[in-house]
Order: C-alpha cells, then structure tokens, then sequence
C-alpha cells in the first residue's frame, strides 16, 4: 500500500502489524452500537481510496439491530448503500483478538455531498466548529461506568454480579473506590489497561463503583471533543471484548438491578480561548461570568436534551432519590449530588461535570447536547441561580422523567432542530419513537404477577 493514501498515523500503525491480516471497519450508530464490515488486508487499499458500501439505514437501525422504515432510510430510498470512508488516525491494533487484527473508524457520506449529518459523530463535529468559528476550543474527558456481570443468566433471564475472581464468591457487597476489587479483577483492569496503550486510548483511572461489580475507567481530557469520543466508544468495546474474554459480561446498561446503583457517562468541559485561557477560570468564591452562563445554558436546554441524555427505556429506571444521580438542572462546587457539578480543582482548571447522561447512551450525542447547552449559555447569559450546599434531593425539586415525554420533547423542539438539524432530529426521534413502541407491546412478568389472578 502506498502512503500517500494513508495518514501518517495509520500508516505507521499499518507498517508495525505487518502481519494483521483482517481489518474491522466500524461505523456506530445511533445507539453507539458497532456496526460494519470485516475485510482482508489486502482490500483496505481500495477502502481508503474508493471508500467502503454500507446500508445507509445501519445509522437508524434500532436497538434490537431492526431498520426503522418512519426514518426513511429503509425501503422509501431502496435501502439505498452510501459510501463510507476511514477517518484518519483511527486505524489501531486489536490486541484481545486471537490472531493479528487492526479496526478503523468509518464516517458516512450524505445525499448532496459532504458527510451524513445525521450520523452522531458528524453531529458533534458540528457543534464543535460552533465553538472553532468562536475562536473557542472545547477540553473534553468521559467518564465510563459499568458493570462486570456473570455471564451466566438467572433462570428467568435476569443478570447475576460477577463471580469474584480471587475468591470465587459472587460479588454482593458494595464497596466503593475499594482496593481491594480492584486487586481481585486486576487480570481484567491490566488487561484492560494494556488493550488502552496498544490503541493509543487515554485511559488513566480505574476505580470500583458504588455497587457491586461495579467499576469506572476515567480517560484524559483532550482538546478534541471528538476524538475524546472516539476513545469513549473504542473503550467500550474493549471492556466488553475483555471481560467476554476472561467470562464475564461487561454491560453498561443504566439500571441492570433495581436496588443498585445506575451506570453513568459524565462529562467533563473546559473551554479555552484562542490564547489558550480557559474561560471557566475562577475561585469558588467568585465563579466566571462565563461558567455561570454556560451552566444556565445547560439548565435552559435540559428538557430538550434529555433523549440524548437518557435514550432507552431502562434509562429512566437509573433516576432515583439519594444514588448520586441528578433529579433536577441544579449545579454546585464540589458536589456529587448535583447535575452539573464544578470538581474541585486550581483556579486555573475549573471545569463543569455533567451528570444526567447514563451509560447507555451514545458519548458523541451525550458531548454533543452538552457543548450545545454551553454554547446556548454563552449566547444567553443566564443566571443559574445560587449553587447547592450540601444534599440538593433536599433543597430541591425532583422531576419525574418519562421516555414518551422526552420523544416529544425532542421532536418537538426548535432548539434541537436549529442546533442539531432536522435531518438528526427527524432520524434519532423516529428511531427512539420506534423502539418505545415495540417496547410497550410486550407484556412484561410484574404484569403476569400484578394481574393474571387478580384482575
């Protein structure tokens, strides 16, 4: 392969595996599932030249892997193939395989020309030239909770905690930042850790989580929002490669068990200006204008947002009282009960922490809405109120969130429309509308157990 058809960075990743012999091409989708194509080493050439063949439905394609017809990318355009192109700097390794494999990241193209707007990565992109054509650079880290399962379900098809690999019990306690489960799944987090370094994914932290079998890896900040989202959803497919690996199941599904903590994604921005300053810098005593603007922002577009925040039917389970999950749009310093929270840090490095995303959702989306809602701030200048001192499930209000409500949220808001485009708009809503009614014709066994005798 010659290199002027390649980045620099993938021809260098392609000349150190020489001996890779298949390559996975991967376009997410909508849900931030992995959809795409395996190819020979020797096809990639005329990939990167020519572009690869994908069914432009797989962006729309619903939870269960199902064409969603109402987006009309199905039958309405023949089910109609569009080229799909390697980004660059995305080929890597896949070190957990059992033979040598590279996997490269794919973008879409549209209709008219350019990329498919639509597509969850392109929507990101878009809002962060928002913030280039401002002279402002997002910084932008994800925080990735889950959970290491058995893989073995119950009977009646529920999941199981994991099986303790050092003492071969079956986790039931919480213990959470506990040293001690991560010396007992530390096969799982160095191997984890090494697939990180092989991909170049900037993996720092590793911590056991507030239930049991529950754990968060926390990535670096980068100053670029998409590539930091890219690293997200390369990250999950590690951990659930992994743990498949080694037994286990690895599920970042927001509420796997009712009387457990839910899983999230938490976002961490900063934003710098064209000097390099970030503009959020400021004491707790005296917060910047522009953090205050940026949290209000955030607040304003909430409602609009929360499908991207919270886009499954299980989503809605994780909002429950004191499990340290947002209940309503307040922020504070320091604070973990709070949906944007302000870690503690130096002056210099204020940043906010959004909380309401649960670990289901897609991170390009999830980024998306956030930089969005910042931006919003910034063009307002709203006020967020005072900041919460202490346990906010106490000073404040709690919303009750529904999923039908945040579809027609969604599909009925100008704001995402103007910010995201209606092309997305119309897709991501048709595709949750969709599921949320294929959703509700089961029938479930708390309605068997409710009203089979008694009704």
């Amino acid at each position: 392969m010659t290199e002027n058809t390649l980045h620099p960075a993938d021809a260098n990743v392609l000349a150190e595996y020489g001996n890779a012999e298949l390559i996975d091409l991967i376009l997410p989708d909508m849900n931030g599932l992995l959809r795409g194509k395996r190819i020979t080493r020797d096809a990639l050439e005329k990939v990167y030249q020519n572009g690869v063949c994908l069914p432009m439905s797989l962006i729309g394609t619903d939870v269960t892997g199902n064409t969603v017809e109402e987006t009309g990318l199905g039958y309405d355009i023949g089910d109609e193939d569009r080229i799909c192109r390697p980004i660059p700097g995305t080929l890597r390794p896949i070190p957990w395989q059992g033979r040598p494999m590279l996997q490269c990241l794919l973008s879409m193209e549209g209709f008219h020309g350019g990329m498919f707007s639509a597509n969850p990565r392109e929507v990101l992109k878009n809002v962060v030239q928002k913030f280039t054509d401002r002279g402002l650079t997002p910084v932008v880290a994800v925080e990735l909770e889950f959970y290491l399962l058995d893989r073995e379900l119950t009977p009646d098809g529920r999941p199981q905690t994991s099986i303790n690999p050092a003492t071969g019990e079956r986790n039931r306690t919480t213990q959470v930042y506990y040293m001690g489960d991560l010396n007992d799944y530390q096969d799982f987090t160095d191997t984890v850790a090494d697939a990180c370094k092989a991909q170049a994914i900037p993996a720092d932290t590793a911590v056991a989580e507030y239930a049991p079998g529950q754990f968060e890896i926390n990535l670096k900040h980068r100053d670029d929002a998409v590539a930091a989202c890219d690293d997200a959803i390369m990250l999950k497919r590690a951990i659930k490669s992994i743990a498949e690996q080694q037994g286990m199941l690895a599920s970042f599904m927001a509420k796997p068990f009712v009387d457990q903590a839910g899983s999230g994604t938490h976002i961490h921005v900063s934003l710098l200006d064209k000097d390099g300053n970030n503009i959020f810098a400021s004491t707790k005593e005296a917060p910047a204008p522009a953090l205050k603007h940026a949290i209000a922002g955030l607040q304003q577009v909430s409602k609009d947002c929360m499908l991207m925040f919270a886009p499954h039917a299980n989503s809605y389970r994780r909002f429950v009282l004191n499990a340290f999950v947002p209940l309503n749009d307040c922020w504070g310093f320091n604070n973990r009960t709070v949906a944007m929270r302000i870690p503690h840090s130096d002056a210099k490095n204020v940043r906010i922490e959004h909380r309401i995303a649960g670990a289901d959702a897609n991170p390009y989306l999830v980024t998306a809405a956030v930089l969005a809602g910042i931006l919003h701030g910034l063009d307002a200048k709203g006020d967020p109120g005072p900041a919460i001192v202490g346990n906010a499930y106490e000073q404040t209000e709690q919303r009750q969130l529904f999923w039908r409500d945040t579809i027609n949220d969604f599909m009925a808001s100008t704001f995402i429309k103007d910010m995201f485009g209606a092309e997305f708009q119309h897709v991501f809503g048709q595709q949750k509308l969709k599921e949320m009614r294929s959703f509700y014709t089961e029938v479930t066994t708390l309605e068997y157990d409710w009203y089979l005798r008694s009704v």
